[in-house]
């Protein structure tokens, strides 16, 4: 049975596609030859598509590391690449992975300073943490807008303690995500942004916290 064109073009795998596919496998130990030589493609034209394809990330990474170090200027502190991510996501109306930001953090050196807590807790507030970025504006026109962070501790009759770390959504009042752990900790943050972030992968907000 003979198929038209139109039905053809359906089932014909892309260039991009294969050269995408071979530098994955190549990055599992096969041979570039021979993987060519499966996907009917030319060598010389696989090199010239990598080649491409590096300068152009290459070039987006430029862009991405130049609003790192103009952020960095801004607000003469080193934050922590997670809400770094949220930052550049924002400003440059994108999503990138917070892993490519912490690699490119890490190129020129880059690193969060963790604050030492006080031996005395005080319980943080989203006014306290919030109120030099946010300007006391505590809202929002629209969801994901702005988001505040709050750990609240709760002290058991056995005389243990625990803490919720919670995010709130400024723009509906909404916690998106909320953690329970036995210590007021960064890693008790983190993980609550992780989650937040998970859950509103495309979210760009205001994150005034500390890290």
């Amino acid at each position: 049975m003979r198929r038209d064109r139109k039905e053809v073009d359906k089932y014909t795998i892309s260039s991009t596609n294969k050269y995408i596919a071979i530098k994955e496998l190549h990055e599992l130990g096969y041979s570039i030859s021979e993987l060519c030589k499966c996907a009917k493609v030319g060598r010389a034209s696989y090199y010239k598509w990598l080649n491409r394809s590096a300068t152009e990330r290459d070039k987006e990474n430029k862009v991405i590391l130049d609003e790192i170090i103009k952020l960095y200027s801004e607000v003469k502190v080193i934050y922590g690449y997670r809400r770094i991510t949220l930052n550049i996501n924002r400003i440059l109306n994108s999503t990138y992975n917070h892993k490519r930001i912490y690699r490119l953090m890490k190129s020129v050196k880059l690193t969060a300073v963790i604050r030492r807590r006080k031996k005395r807790y005080i319980q943080s507030t989203p006014q306290i943490t919030a109120e030099n970025i946010l300007n006391r504006k505590f809202v929002a026109d629209n969801p994901n807008e702005k988001w505040l962070t709050d750990v609240t501790e709760f002290k058991m009759n056995n005389g243990s303690k625990a803490y919720l770390s919670a995010i709130l959504d400024l723009g509906d009042n909404s916690i998106i995500s909320y953690v329970l752990g036995k210590s007021n900790n960064n890693k008790l943050v983190f993980d609550t942004l992780d989650k937040a972030i998970e859950a509103n992968p495309t979210a760009t907000p205001l994150f005034p916290i500390y890290m």
